[in-house]
């Protein structure tokens, strides 16, 4: 019996990555498409890191501009409006850590970071899907374990 697989191996630097699905009769689409939005979050998580945007400044400002707002068409546009603002464009010049090319990656980090605070699902991600089919549940971190 043969299987298709949907594999990521990733090593650089001090990171590495290894997820695999193996495609059996019975794995059905929705798992599939779980996996990929694992590796889709996984890969976006760090590439704003590898480029050496301070995520943190970029975070912190996304937060001030969301704190105690949800999910609302009108929080959001407020927010994207304050995109704009002098403060945002300060945000964005420390996010890009004085590399003045990373500018446009900046912006796309911050909206994202934005909506995502916001609860605005712009990607298919496993917190939706698991929304969507209850049977799919998103791994929890590893933490302490239990003594014996």
């Amino acid at each position: 019996m043969e299987f298709d697989a949907v594999e990521l191996s990733a090593r650089y630097k001090n990171w590495i990555v290894i997820k695999k699905l193996t495609i059996r009769d019975n794995t059905t689409p929705e798992e599939i498409v779980f996996h990929l939005a694992s590796i889709r979050q996984t890969i976006d998580r760090k590439a704003f890191e590898f480029l050496g945007l301070d995520t943190a400044t970029l975070d912190a400002y996304a937060d001030s501009i969301t704190k105690g707002k949800g999910k609302k068409f009108a929080d959001l546009g407020a927010a994207i409006q304050t995109l704009g603002s002098p403060e945002a464009k300060l945000a964005i010049e420390k996010g890009c850590a004085g590399k003045e090319i990373h500018k446009e990656v900046a912006n796309a980090y911050l909206l994202r970071r934005v909506m995502q605070n916001l609860k605005f699902d712009v990607d298919v991600n496993q917190e939706m899907l698991a929304r969507v089919y209850p049977n799919l549940k998103v791994p929890k971190p590893r933490g302490r374990l239990p003594k014996q």
